[in-house]
């Protein structure tokens, strides 16, 4: 090199033509910077410099000038992994929730997978292989827990008494701790966030000129169906009762058996009695339940302020804003909802005299017995320890909002405001998950549905023949009004028809069915 001026050596073509291609090849990328750019042809001997001292390929005309329009390196190349956390830390405006949820993404399937691929090299063939191998890993862990459960069973069947049996115990639960713990797998639905967060990801480099393709968007997954929920009916609950297993993941209770709930709570005077029925009625989540302040509460207008949660980070509490921007809202109350929040008042009023000093003046409409934060975890584990005691079948606590939902779209409530009231930016999202309605509320629209349908002069009138002996079957059949019907009864056949004759037609009869009652 002298001055300013470089010498590109490479050899080892075969002919002429193809060393004058390259040639050719690495004129034009000198030619990208003006002649008088000389920071940019200095960019550029050194990228024609690394090049020939790796003897890699000549890069592409287009793609390097893309990466010289905006700045970037043309020597060194960014790996997703790299690149992930650059954009990772850029998102200012990420609530807690958000950004850990990105974070989980990026370091338990993208930087171990595909992570060391160079970000302007990533194919939807990489992303193939990513997802198929998180499959394999599925069919991994589901072998591994079915293998502990079935450990674990067979140590409940062994007695405790005599030295042989405790011996067995002891090699049992040391095979036990030897295995891997429950994990869980990576669903279709975890898969679909996973997605989301890589095509997101590349789409700010896209727009930052450090690719050209998103290769995400083309990636074909199996589709996560959110799972509907199904009303604790009798039925279901003989079933869950013989077999253990739940019908769905998402389960609510009927009008019913939400009161006995809330009558079972009452008849112990449990504290908490306010935050459930708060729930049950009005449908907040349970990190805004648990963070609803005294001050949100407008006891003039009977209204209440979702303003701001308590949620869980590993085992700490933290407050953070509700979970989305249509999460910000203001819930109209019930009158009794309002006895019920005042009574609560003047209960935790008692309970700020008993503690004197001690108590923990958090401003929380709902806490623990000294005032501090009620923590999210721990109101969960009750609510499922309170379920259990009251006889009824199991719901999460979160199958409390879709009671709430249930019950106001049973009693009619428009769907918008179920929207409203739940937090949902979309009411969309209100009829694909919550629109559970209720048995007897299916029934009467089905009713109400058959009764617009009008019959008037042409209704035909039903004539019911009494059977005549034990073998003859009960009949009916529609004749036109004012009309003659010879009916002859004949036995019942075994699919419960019956056979007659108009005017000298053959007719079916069916029995006539019982009317609901």
């Amino acid at each position: 090199m002298e001055g300013d001026r470089r010498l590109f050596r490479r050899a080892g073509y075969e002919t002429q033509t193809k060393a004058q291609a390259d040639l050719d090849k690495v004129r034009a990328l000198l030619n990208i910077a003006d002649k008088d750019d000389k920071d940019g042809r200095a960019r550029l001997g050194d990228l024609l410099a690394t090049i020939g001292a790796g003897k890699e390929q000549i890069p592409d005309y287009d793609e390097t000038k893309r990466k010289f329009g905006t700045g970037q390196s043309l020597t060194q190349h960014m790996t997703v992994a790299e690149w992930l956390d650059l954009w990772l830390s850029g998102k200012k405006g990420l609530r807690k929730s958000g950004r850990d949820r990105y974070e989980l993404d990026i370091r338990c399937h993208l930087r171990p997978r595909i992570g060391h691929i160079r970000l302007d090299r990533l194919t939807v063939p990489h992303l193939d292989a990513m997802f198929e191998g998180i499959a394999e890993t599925n069919i991994e862990i589901t072998e591994a827990n079915a293998t502990r459960r079935a450990a674990v069973a067979e140590l409940k069947t062994i007695p405790w008494k005599g030295g042989e049996n405790r011996a067995r115990r002891k090699a049992m639960k040391e095979a036990i701790d030897a295995m891997k713990p429950f994990r869980r797998i990576t669903g279709p639905s975890t898969q679909q966030h996973v997605r989301a967060t890589l095509r997101a990801a590349l789409n700010t480099a896209i727009a930052r000129g450090s690719i050209t393709f998103n290769a995400a968007q083309h990636v074909e997954l199996a589709a996560a169906k959110r799972p509907k929920a199904m009303v604790w009916t009798d039925e279901r609950i003989a079933e869950w009762e013989r077999t253990g297993e739940k019908p769905s993941v998402v389960m609510v209770w009927t009008p019913e058996q939400a009161g006995h709930f809330l009558d079972f709570l009452a008849d112990f005077r449990h504290r908490l009695l306010p935050l459930f029925h708060l729930i049950t009625f009005r449908g907040l989540r349970r990190g805004e339940a648990c963070g609803v302040r005294w001050s949100d509460y407008n006891t003039t207008t009977g209204e209440l302020t979702v303003a701001t949660q308590l949620v869980q980070d590993g085992w700490e509490v933290v407050e953070s804003a509700p979970k989305t921007d249509s999460g910000e809202r203001i819930i109209s109350l019930d009158e009794y909802t309002v006895e019920v929040l005042e009574a609560h008042r003047a209960k935790q009023g008692a309970e700020r005299a008993e503690w004197g000093e001690a108590w923990t003046d958090s401003g929380r409409m709902f806490t623990q017995e000294d005032g501090s934060w009620l923590h999210p975890g721990t109101l969960t584990d009750q609510f499922e320890r309170l379920v259990e005691l009251s006889g009824l079948p199991p719901i999460r606590l979160h199958d409390l909002r879709h009671v709430a939902a249930s019950l106001m779209l049973a009693a009619g409530v428009d769907v918008k405001i179920v929207s409203e009231t739940l937090g949902h930016s979309d009411s969309r999202i209100t009829r694909d998950i919550y629109q559970s309605v209720m048995p007897k509320a299916a029934r009467d629209a089905a009713e109400a549905t058959a009764a617009m349908v009008p019959r008037g002069s042409v209704r035909r009138a039903v004539v019911v023949v009494e059977p005549q002996g034990e073998s003859a079957a009960e009949a009916e059949v529609e004749v036109e009004a004012g009309a003659e019907a010879e009916i002859t009864p004949v036995p019942a056949q075994q699919n419960g028809h019956a056979m007659g004759t108009q005017g000298g037609a053959k007719i079916i009869l069916f029995r006539p069915r019982l009317a609901r009652k």
